[in-house]
């Protein structure tokens, strides 16, 4: 498609154009390496997630899903945000993808959405939730781009939650007919999926601390949705290979490399047991190595509640790859009165580092020991960085937006994935989030991860400096 038809179509899917910037603005183009350091079997791509951008929340026979509730919940989102239209991608998918493919992107990662597939959770398919991502797999396939798909990145159908959701031990079943049927829809397209999305992040947000959806608080809800969501993990990957020839399948895994407050025997034990409680419950079952009780004992008298014979068994999975998704690092200091986990997080602010719009530390070095310490496991055949990149203040400037601090971002950060791989771990990819600006669930629409800029208001698209640079860094320039 030359640009003249291009913008035609872009222009035809409604307000805003799809706008490639004329003159590549960058103080930072030159990189310190190049996409052939990586190797030729080095997969690159972007990622998204459903409920982030699809917007269309209830058209077309998609049920509610908990972020669907949890968004129109007062209180909940930052400026009352919701995701109800977001990035309209249900809409937009063919001009967003055809930007997609012009920035030289060859993997797209993407989720479905389960409500809008079964809008009750399990029982009667959605037809048109089905054919839409038939639709946006057949254009991601026309571009010459391949499909990573997710099964699950975070909004359970609230008809589930209605029933307990990841609490309820029903939900393994409930989460296997889904899987089951968007493997033998997709299949035969999709060949690279992804069980879960961060079950660490959406077990200990959402069921633990009540920060993200269904808003739930409490440590016995914690451990009862993290075993659940472990034997999906498992389980998801047994789906996947029955029913996808030649599947690639791995799941991804949220990661905060945890540093100790200060060189001393009681910090570096405070530092191990965080360490077990935001990077290993997960990870650890599926190479059969069972929880880390030894650290966490107090997680062991809670899912002994819950875990039934032969489930320790039936955790195990032997994933072709294991996803990445680490930002920065985390400090925390022994506190011996604070419940459960003896220990409070130090503000990042006050050691002195660059901080993102989220409040996290820039730290490049944290995404090379994330590497390292899961390369050490030696089940884990290869990592693939499926998340990573930056949240900065963007500065818009006509048909440009000038970001030159999540530019140094993304290369800073490749550049410790780069000293990971010559070292010979086994990682082979790297994700940039997000392609695009989108919702970013509670904070809302303010924090902007994207490569593209999306003016919601009007929807326009803007590519950011940082996309003209991935974009020439991916052509080889």
């Amino acid at each position: 498609m030359n640009r003249r038809n291009f913008l035609k179509t872009a222009g035809a899917a409604g307000a805003g154009l799809f706008l490639m910037p004329n003159t590549l603005y960058s103080a930072l183009q030159n990189s310190p390496y190049t996409r052939a350091d990586f190797g030729p079997d080095w997969q690159w791509g972007v990622a998204t997630a459903a409920y982030q951008i699809e917007g269309a929340w209830n058209e077309d026979g998609k049920g509610e899903s908990i972020w669907d509730r949890f968004s129109h919940t007062k209180g909940k989102i930052k400026g009352k945000d919701t995701g109800d239209v977001a990035c309209d991608f249900y809409h937009r998918y063919p001009q967003d993808l055809e930007l997609m493919a012009r920035l030289n992107i060859p993997n797209n990662r993407f989720s479905l959405s389960w409500s809008r597939i079964l809008p009750e959770g399990t029982g009667k398919v959605n037809p048109k939730g089905i054919d839409f991502y038939h639709k946006v797999i057949d254009k991601t396939l026309e571009l010459g781009m391949e499909p990573w798909v997710t099964i699950f990145h975070w909004d359970l159908p609230q008809a589930l939650q209605d029933k307990g959701g990841w609490m309820n031990r029903e939900s393994i079943g409930w989460f296997s007919e889904y899987a089951n049927l968007v493997t033998r829809e997709y299949g035969d397209k999709v060949k690279n999926w992804m069980v879960l999305n961060e079950p660490m992040a959406f077990v200990s947000l959402g069921h633990l601390l009540g920060w993200h959806a269904p808003g739930k608080k409490g440590f016995g809800k914690f451990t009862a949705a993290a075993h659940h969501a472990s034997m999906v993990q498992a389980e998801g990957g047994r789906i996947v290979r029955a029913n996808v020839s030649n599947a690639n399948v791995g799941t991804t895994q949220s990661v905060s490399f945890v540093d100790p407050y200060k060189d001393k025997p009681g910090q570096q034990k405070t530092a191990r047991r965080l360490d077990a409680m935001l990077n290993r419950i997960f990870i650890e079952p599926s190479l059969g190595l069972g929880y880390p009780f030894e650290e966490l004992p107090y997680l062991q008298k809670k899912i002994d509640k819950v875990i039934q014979p032969g489930d320790l068994d039936k955790l195990k999975f032997d994933f072709d790859f294991i996803g990445l998704q680490t930002y920065s690092r985390e400090v925390f200091r022994h506190v011996p009165i604070v419940p459960v986990i003896h220990a409070l997080r130090q503000s990042p602010k006050k050691r002195g580092h660059e901080l993102t719009e989220m409040g996290w530390e820039v730290y490049p070095e944290a995404i090379y020991q994330t590497l390292k310490k899961f390369n050490a496991y030696p089940g884990v055949k290869k990592i693939i960085v499926t998340e990573n990149g930056a949240a900065f203040p963007d500065k818009v400037e006509g048909d440009q937006v000038h970001d030159a601090k999540r530019t140094q971002f993304i290369q800073d950060y490749l550049g410790q994935v780069l000293r990971a791989k010559q070292e010979g771990m086994r990682v082979g990819g790297y994700f940039v989030w997000s392609f695009m600006d989108n919702f970013e669930w509670a904070e809302g629409y303010k924090p902007r991860f994207g490569l593209v800029h999306v003016d919601f208001e009007t929807q326009k698209r803007t590519v950011k400096d940082s996309g003209i640079w991935y974009r020439d860094f991916l052509a080889g320039k």
